[in-house]
């Protein structure tokens, strides 16, 4: 769990991060959706280290900065807690559903005011 998103569950917050690489995901509609890693994301208030990565969505602002490898962004979200681990019924199998038990952890959500701070190249 993210403890020190936990401290600020519901504020909205500046952060920084370093974009690391881009992903995909299958929305809930079953379209391929492209995503960001950021790492080391921190809350600009205190200087230490919120989460050690997270996902977010390739958002307008992310996309217009144009992010390469090691580039870091400095935004504002909000903390959210949510549920994770696996909820379906494809494997039955109760060691697999040990494997990914269901449990909350918290995330960043709505990014905005997304600036570039460095640029690595």
């Amino acid at each position: 769990m993210r403890e020190n998103l936990k401290k600020i569950d519901g504020l909205r917050k500046e952060f920084t991060g370093t974009f690391i690489r881009f992903g995909k995901k299958t929305n809930f509609k079953g379209y391929p959706e492209t995503t960001i890693l950021l790492q080391d994301v921190k809350c600009t208030t205190d200087k230490k280290i919120s989460c050690d990565h997270l996902w977010f969505n390739l958002t307008k602002e992310f996309n217009k900065i144009g992010l390469q490898e090691g580039d870091i962004v400095k935004f504002h979200a909000r903390v959210k807690e949510y549920i994770k681990g696996y909820k379906g019924h494809k494997y039955d199998d109760e060691e697999y559903m040990n494997e990914h038990p269901i449990q909350s952890d918290y995330k960043l959500s709505h990014p905005s005011k997304v600036i570039l701070i460095k640029r690595v190249r």
